[in-house]
């Protein structure tokens, strides 16, 4: 029970400090959405206050045609650019036939499934349950996380919600789970490969594709000195690949070789 209570403390902090991010990146959301909001029904109330014929001064007579012909060579470059990237993408479903039949990831980079949601970014996976029925507790739930195998259920009921082996191994002593509003299971699954994303949460799930995952922008200094310690390394692979230069671990191994 000491050990019990002093790793639920730290995973009540952990989890505690997980859902204030979401509800401050939701908050942020709602309130970029109401300003602009704001902005438009501001704008349709002056042009409803402006008069519907105005007498024009040669000078703005001439400033308007100008605008015009500006705003028709716009839309002639965003034609041509459309149609640039309408190529580039029939280009890169041609290149990838392998990608066909894959599902679009949701808003938090996961997948929406009939009887659960879950949602990652590169270090962790939140799983969100929505219980058969409300009033459950705890107690009347078997959650089972181990290293490579997830089991979710409602005791003395069939089938599991969840029974599977996941798609990649998770640390146990990281992972947590617990009961919101007696309404939902929510697990957080810390991953062991913090530099991959999971195309699948267990292996019988549809798989999602991966090359449409667009992962919130955040500064490098935000992140934990672990997290951006492999974010410097992905970036400096890829420009390495781009170069066509041998990536950091091609680099130890030549290393080695020439040892």
């Amino acid at each position: 029970m000491e050990k019990f209570n002093k790793y639920r403390a730290k995973a009540d902090q952990e989890t505690a400090k997980k859902r204030a991010e979401v509800e401050e990146r939701e908050r942020k959301i709602k309130e970029r959405r109401e300003k602009e909001q704001k902005q438009l029904e501001e704008q349709e109330k002056r042009e409803a206050l402006e008069p519907k014929i105005k007498e024009l001064t040669d000078e703005e007579a001439a400033e308007m045609m100008q605008q015009q012909k500006q705003k028709e060579s716009s839309k002639t470059v965003a034609k041509a650019a459309t149609k640039d990237v309408d190529t580039t993408k029939k280009d890169e479903e041609e290149e990838d036939p392998q990608d066909a039949g894959k599902l679009k990831p949701n808003a938090g980079n996961g997948c929406d499934l009939p009887n659960y949601r879950w949602t990652q970014t590169l270090s962790d996976i939140e799983v969100r349950i929505p219980l058969p029925k409300a009033g459950l507790r705890s107690r009347d739930l078997t959650v089972d996380i181990q290293k490579n195998h997830l089991k979710v259920a409602v005791k003395n009921q069939l089938p599991a919600i969840i029974d599977d082996r996941l798609l990649h191994d998770v640390k146990m002593e990281e992972s947590t789970w617990l009961l919101e509003d007696k309404q939902t299971v929510l697990i957080t699954l810390e991953k062991v490969n913090k530099m991959e994303w999971w195309s699948r949460l267990v292996v019988s799930d549809p798989e999602i594709n991966t090359k449409k995952i667009n992962p919130e922008p955040s500064k490098l200094s935000d992140l934990d000195g672990e997290t951006r310690g492999l974010v410097e390394k992905m970036m400096y692979d890829q420009r390495q690949k781009e170069m066509g230069l041998p990536t950091s671990e091609e680099q130890k191994k030549q290393d080695m070789m020439k040892k």
